[in-house]
């Protein structure tokens, strides 16, 4: 197919599955720690990218998203939590979710400290070269991790940033706030397709990229 690049879309998938899974494994592990074992039960304490894909989020939907440039970001299947097993509930229950937008944000931070103390060999025709390569990859990893911390501390329900605020705000206003949540979806997409993706999501990851390059 003209006009596609693919060695740049297989790259940037790999850097999405292992980036989802990282935040899916963060949400579970760090619910596990606060007295629900309810994920670790089914395997969600995992590295593998295999108990945390969804066929759509994870596989189809991003890849039509590089292959057209349309405006899709990528999911995993969510990490189930009992709030009543947690041991302050609405506290940790915050944490548990703050906790996925974070580890992708230290991936990013890691990211960009290597970068920075890579040395990165010009490409010369005919000779192999292995730092080009991984320049790209940890640029993409700063960049798309970035962006998912970004997006995903948007407070909308289902998003985690909706889920925070949810914990945050006393339970009378909470109740009010989640009955946004069966529209969440339609608004991300309302976000996605006009500007308001752009100003709540691509400026400020952006800005924060700006601080780590």
């Amino acid at each position: 197919m003209p006009g596609i690049d693919f060695a740049q879309i297989f790259i940037a998938f790999i850097v999405l599955l292992f980036s989802l899974t990282v935040h899916e494994t963060a949400h579970a592990w760090t619910a596990d720690r606060l007295g629900d074992p309810t994920a670790r039960l089914l395997g969600r304490v995992s590295l593998n990218p295999v108990v945390h894909a969804d066929l759509i989020g994870t596989v189809l939907f991003p890849l039509i998203g590089m292959m057209t440039s349309a405006p899709i970001i990528g999911w995993a299947k969510p990490v189930p939590v009992n709030i009543s097993r947690l041991r302050r509930e609405r506290r940790d229950y915050v944490l548990v979710a703050a906790a996925g937008p974070a580890s992708n944000l230290l991936l990013a931070v890691g990211a960009a400290f290597v970068l920075a103390a890579l040395p990165i060999a010009p490409v010369v025709l005919g000779e192999p070269n292995v730092s080009a390569p991984i320049a790209t990859f940890l640029s993409r990893a700063l960049e798309l991790n970035v962006l998912l911390a970004v997006f995903n501390m948007l407070p909308i329900p289902p998003l985690d940033g909706g889920n925070v605020v949810g914990g945050l705000l006393s339970p009378p206003l909470a109740r009010q706030f989640d009955r946004i949540r069966p529209w969440g979806f339609f608004i991300l997409y309302g976000l996605l397709l006009t500007n308001g993706f752009y100003y709540f999501v691509v400026r400020p990851a952006s800005y924060l990229l700006s601080w780590l390059r």
